[in-house]
């Protein structure tokens, strides 16, 4: 399983670049357009799939308050964007999620659930203003947001699948060392945007 693992997180490696998926170029519009772009951006899938991961360290309730935080206080962003209301320091948001929700599964920080929905709620704002800056020039905006919307939810569920491994043995190794490549994936969209 590790070896998979390890493969995967090459990929990540490989895959890492600066966090450029919002300059609102290529944007066709419509669902599928939606549905797309947390999937072939490497900064929302290590974003996301660590929310669904940290959920799952956490247990329940967060294993499903996370992932429903995340697309929620998203669309918050996402309306704040649409509605031309400035954001700091997006990009820097966007690429930080990755390392610091990274490093809240590779260190098993056992926060409170008030704590880590506040954390990935910041975290969320980013992402949604930057897909809300983007959404009025998509042809449907409408079907635009749902398919963000539900590929943000799969690759939640990525992360809690992901999570299931800690029944197995040494399972919590392979979280957390899956965490480790998340940051790192995180440290270099941070590093790529010098």
């Amino acid at each position: 399983m590790s070896k998979y693992l390890n493969l995967a997180g090459l990929v990540v490696l490989a895959w890492a670049a600066p966090a450029l998926a919002h300059e609102g170029t290529g944007l066709a519009g419509g669902f599928l357009s939606g549905l797309k772009h947390p999937v072939l951006g490497p900064d929302h899938v290590v974003a996301m799939v660590a929310v669904g991961l940290w959920g799952a360290i956490l247990g329940s309730p967060a294993i499903w308050v996370l992932p429903l935080v995340f697309p929620l206080v998203m669309a918050f962003g996402g309306a704040l964007g649409v509605l031309g209301i400035p954001i700091p320091a997006v990009e820097f948001g966007i690429a930080a999620s990755g390392l610091v929700l990274g490093l809240m599964v590779a260190l098993w920080v056992r926060a409170p659930l008030w704590v880590a929905a506040v954390l990935v709620g910041v975290f969320a704002i980013f992402h949604g203003h930057a897909h809300g800056t983007e959404l009025p020039n998509a042809a449907n905006p409408f079907a635009y947001a749902i398919g963000f919307v539900i590929a943000t939810g799969a690759l939640h569920m990525v992360g809690i699948a992901l999570g299931a491994l800690t029944k197995l043995p040494k399972g919590n190794l392979a979280i957390r060392g899956a965490g480790g490549l998340i940051a790192l994936a995180g440290a270099a969209f941070l590093t790529g945007m010098a």
